[in-house]
């Protein structure tokens, strides 16, 4: 029988035709809601207003939502104090980026139970609450990274209480035998938000923080990078407390 007189296999060939058309159609069509293989580095919003981060944001190819608000006494109001995903962080092209900003009056809410919380847990707990991670103090335990106490300035601060939304809760941790060590990441440009963030991903605490002679204000301590920094790359015990050192002055940042 003739090809041109065989319709079944011309109704086949037509139908596998138009399976490939729509899975090619489908495959576009995809690409283009997933933004596939489309990323870019998260900016740093910190220390700028909301028209300021939607500025840097439609530059950026991404946008920006302000999902919370913290009471820092000395930051300006209105402007970013943290955002999520962190500066610098890879994202796909039109991702919002979750703002926190500084509020005009303290606003108060109710602390967590943290006990029996891994670090990581703890940290996101309090972030969800509007608090932020202190300082890490480890002590002997049989689970290392398990949170054993909760304070604030010195003091136990208890599930349910009233705090100061921004303020730095101080947990108390184990400390097992094993996986005691860590390594000290690179802060090198960062500021010190994001370095502050950075060494707590590593179950690190901040030491001496030391401005240059160039920082005048709060603001422009906010705007500071990290240009030296103690113990890079080196494996130090969890806890460990790291000194950086701050400043406006680009060219004193080392070479990459």
């Amino acid at each position: 029988m003739a090809f041109k007189d065989n319709w079944i296999l011309k109704n086949i060939l037509a139908a596998v035709a138009v399976i490939v058309v729509l899975v090619v159609l489908a495959s576009i069509g995809l690409n283009a809601i997933t933004r596939h293989g489309k990323t870019v580095t998260a900016p740093d919003f910190t220390n700028l207003t909301v028209a300021q981060a939607e500025e840097l944001a439609s530059a950026s190819h991404v946008g920006v939502k302000v999902v919370d608000s913290v009471f820092v006494r000395r930051l300006g109001a209105g402007v970013v104090y943290r955002q999520q995903p962190k500066a610098g962080a890879t994202v796909k092209k039109g991702r919002s980026i979750f703002l926190t900003i500084n509020s005009i009056v303290p606003r108060k809410v109710v602390m967590p139970n943290l006990y029996g919380y891994s670090v990581i847990e703890a940290r996101a707990e309090l972030q969800n609450r509007g608090l932020d991670l202190g300082k890490l103090n480890y002590v002997k335990d049989i689970a290392t990274n398990n949170v054993l106490g909760q304070t604030l300035n010195g003091r136990e601060v208890k599930a349910g209480d009233l705090v100061v939304s921004g303020s730095p809760i101080d947990l108390t941790v184990g400390l097992g035998n094993e996986e005691s060590t860590t390594v000290v990441p690179r802060l090198i440009g960062m500021k010190y938000v994001r370095a502050v963030d950075a060494l707590h991903d590593r179950f690190l605490n901040v030491g001496r923080v030391r401005f240059d002679e160039g920082i005048k204000s709060y603001a422009d301590s906010v705007n500071a990078v990290v240009y030296r920094q103690d113990a890079l790359g080196a494996s130090k015990t969890l806890g460990t407390a790291i000194n950086i050192y701050l400043t406006l002055d680009s060219s004193k940042l080392p070479a990459q």
